[in-house]
């Protein structure tokens, strides 16, 4: 993994050192991943079994140093010291006793033959199709929004099928909401904080005089800005679930439906349309009873089975787990694992030989219907579900499987989208 957190010339110093318990295969892209979070100095890291290289990018300040005593750019030692510490704790709290999941797989069909392989996205940007704002930040033309307003129909199809109840959820939420429900402890590294200027006329006079950016952001000092109430959502049915929050569902049950934009920060993880800080979810959301809420996944799953299969989209369906943070991590994942609560559609990226889960079928048990007092109208919790799928990750899987020209497409997208016949 690699990004550009670093500024234009800054000196890269490449470390490499045994992990401190051997790296199991399986883990070598969550233990990769997590990196990210180790060190601001960090731009790139790489993940084997018994070997992590990390690439590190010096200050400001060491750049200065390094021309006055022309020599090259490096590390202090307490300093390469400090950064091995950091990840030896993140490897020793991820890989030492883990145990492999049992991956259960639904659906194989990664086979399916595709007729593109290349990156689609410099030829999106070449086209002006896709603009790059920032790391994880894209702004999307004609052609990708076309797409995803294509499988946003597919996807209402099937909130429909259920008789879901249409919902449109803010972008913020409040922070008090994700501390009920433990999304500090688990996901710490993700959120995305959301503040203002201090109700304070010397702060707000001061910032409309001097406010600036550099390659880092805003130069102004953090105590202009008030105290964190709300944060930017990083889930579509989490409003729902506090929507029903200290109530009785009085008909045993519910089903809803809403699209809306989530965030989660991935640091240097963020890379192309496959993670971006801000991106699209359209979610079906299951609340009542643990029959309910199981039986209308399954029913979900073996519906979109259909869609998929129409497109000749090649995928696999397999269990999974959420990327917990690194205290988290080994306990909240093997018992993601163990109860089967997650299956994500891994759609085929040919350009990489790879895999990009682009939706999720999810089992939360009664963890929202105790922590926030949903109740059935027997008294007992509620269970919840989802099935959520990302808007402009399916877009990019299937660029990337069927190309960029429309008369290469599924005869069922084009008609729908551009009204031209088949090939």
């Amino acid at each position: 993994m690699s990004n550009d957190r670093r500024e234009a010339n800054q000196p890269i110093v490449r470390l490499e050192f045994q992990p401190a318990t051997p790296i199991p295969e399986y883990l070598t892209g969550e233990v990769q991943s997590k990196l990210a979070y180790v060190d601001e100095w960090i731009v790139g890291a790489e993940v084997a079994p018994d070997r992590i290289t990390l690439q590190v990018a010096l200050p400001a300040v060491a750049r200065v140093v390094d021309m006055i005593l022309d020599e090259p750019a490096a590390l202090t030692n307490d300093r390469r010291a400090e950064l091995e510490e950091k990840v030896q704790r993140v490897v020793l709290s991820m890989a030492k006793g883990a145990i492999k999941p049992k991956i259960q797989v639904l659906e194989d069909y990664l086979d399916r033959p595709v007729a593109y392989e290349k990156d689609p996205l410099p030829e999106l940007i070449a086209r002006g199709e896709v603009s790059q704002e920032a790391n994880g930040i894209f702004a999307l033309g004609p052609l990708v929004a076309r797409l995803i307003g294509y499988f946003e129909q597919q996807f209402l199809k099937l909130a429909d099928s259920f008789g879901a109840q249409p919902y449109r959820f803010p972008t913020l939420i409040p922070a008090r909401y994700m501390e009920r429900v433990n999304y500090f402890r688990a996901f710490p590294h993700s959120l995305t904080f959301v503040t203002h200027l201090r109700e304070d006329l010397e702060v707000i006079d001061e910032f409309s005089q001097h406010a600036a950016c550099d390659d880092h952001g805003l130069t102004t000092s953090p105590e202009a800005f008030a105290r964190i109430q709300a944060l930017l959502s990083p889930a579509v049915c989490y409003h729902l679930y506090f929507a029903l929050a200290d109530r009785v569902l009085q008909e045993g049950h519910a089903t809803a439906t809403a699209v809306g934009n989530c965030f989660r920060y991935e640091a240097i993880n963020l890379a192309s349309l496959e993670r971006m800080w801000n991106f699209t979810m359209r979610e079906v959301i299951f609340v009542g009873p643990k029959d309910f809420v199981l039986e209308n996944r399954e029913t979900a799953r073996q519906r979109m089975r259909e869609v998929f299969e129409s497109l000749g989209l090649a995928y696999r369906v397999e269990s999974a787990t959420d990327p917990f943070f690194i205290g988290e991590f080994r306990k909240q994942a093997a018992f993601q694992s163990a109860f089967q609560l997650k299956y994500e559609i891994r759609a085929r990226l040919p350009y990489k030989d790879s895999t990009l889960a682009v939706g999720s079928y999810n089992y939360h048990q009664d963890f929202f219907g105790r922590s926030l007092n949903i109740a059935l109208p027997d008294g007992s919790p509620a269970h919840t579900g989802c099935v959520a799928f990302g808007l402009e990750r399916m877009a990019l899987a299937f660029l990337s499987q069927f190309g960029l020209e429309p008369d290469s497409w599924p005869k069922e997208v084009r008609r729908s989208l551009y009204g031209l016949p088949a090939a």
